[in-house]
């Protein structure tokens, strides 16, 4: 850094913070550490007794961390997010929707491994809300070599590194199996557990059925409801291997293409998925899901709801932190279940 003239500081980054003092009105830090001096902050630094500056002397290939935060939200930001202003080398990511908030994994460690430049986000593959903070990107120093972020954005390629992908799936059917429920021996508290659980993404069920236990019903049914046009089908109950549990078998008469049946998810191990031609998803629904707070049900269905098919592969991967542990009271999603 060096001392100049303050009517010679223009265009040049203050390396301390600048206090202004009022009495009685005002005691704050006029200018931060890192501010770019401009012709209009000449009168006040005069003002404040300021006649001469230390300054950081910018070189050749060296960037201000505020130019440097601006290069690293240029690689970061997908669309259906929006910025703060940028401060002290710092720019925060918000969401604009409701949706799936995925982050390239990959190149997000090689950019934070470059050194100097860091890039903080939320897990990958959380669900969130319009508004909700994302991301967070900063530069570490005042000034950085520009060849850092050159580094960054080779990395980054041609796409943002992170999306947020909104919910589209909007509509669902509910298939309530056993024939103690059709019987109305007793009540179906399943079905107003899925309503809750499907509202809290703005999903509405357009179709409530109470199909017994036998198979043939089951499939009639789930014609039923791809007829009506909903945008997923959700079969509860019936999903284990006892004689008279037909629902898997009946899902898989109905002609979607099983995905998995098991998941490596406690609770919601008899969890099944399947897809049919068109893409709309079918969903068995192991009994857990009525009474457990979170279940494999709660970490698949921001995944469907944004419409990004998922794999017998990804299903697999599940078994990493696939274990609730039961808290009291659940504290699901701000706890390690499903991460």
């Amino acid at each position: 850094m060096k001392l100049i003239k303050t009517e010679d500081a223009v265009g040049h980054v203050l390396c301390h913070d600048l206090t202004r003092i009022v009495k009685g009105e005002f005691k704050d830090a006029q200018f931060r550490k890192g501010h770019v001096v401009r012709p209009e902050d000449v009168p006040m630094l005069l003002s404040m007794g300021k006649e001469h500056l230390y300054v950081w002397e910018m070189m050749p290939g060296m960037l201000h961390e505020n130019e440097a935060a601006e290069r690293l939200y240029a690689i970061t930001r997908g669309p259906h997010m929006a910025r703060s202003e940028v401060k002290e080398g710092k720019i925060e990511l918000f969401a604009e929707a409701d949706g799936l908030f995925r982050a390239d994994l990959e190149k997000l460690t090689a950019i934070n491994s470059i050194g100097d430049i860091i890039i903080a986000t939320r897990h990958t593959g959380t669900a969130v809300q319009a508004g909700d903070k994302l991301a967070g990107m900063r530069v570490i120093p005042l000034t950085v070599p520009e060849a850092l972020l050159e580094q960054a954005e080779a990395v980054a390629g041609t796409e943002p590194i992170l999306s947020l992908l909104p919910f589209v799936r909007k509509t669902a059917a509910v298939l309530a199996t056993g024939s103690e429920v059709k019987k109305g021996l007793i009540q179906d508290t399943f079905t107003p557990v899925l309503e809750e659980k499907l509202a809290a993404y703005g999903v509405s069920v357009e179709l409530r059925s109470h199909t017994g236990d036998e198979r043939a019903d089951i499939v009639a049914a789930i014609h039923e409801a791809r007829a009506a046009g909903v945008d997923m089908i959700l079969c509860t109950g019936g999903m284990s291997v006892d004689p008279d549990d037909n629902t898997p078998g009946a899902i898989r008469e109905s002609g979607p293409r099983i995905v998995s049946y098991g998941a490596p998810v406690l609770p919601g191990a008899m969890f099944l998925l399947g897809y049919f031609e068109d893409g709309l998803p079918i969903m068995g629904l192991p009994g857990c899901v009525m009474y457990a707070g979170a279940t494999v049900f709660d970490l698949l269905l921001p995944r469907i709801l944004a419409d990004v098919a998922v794999t017998r592969s990804d299903i697999a991967a599940m078994g990493n932190g696939g274990l609730c542990l039961g808290c009291k009271p659940c504290r699901y999603p701000i706890c390690p279940f499903g991460k």
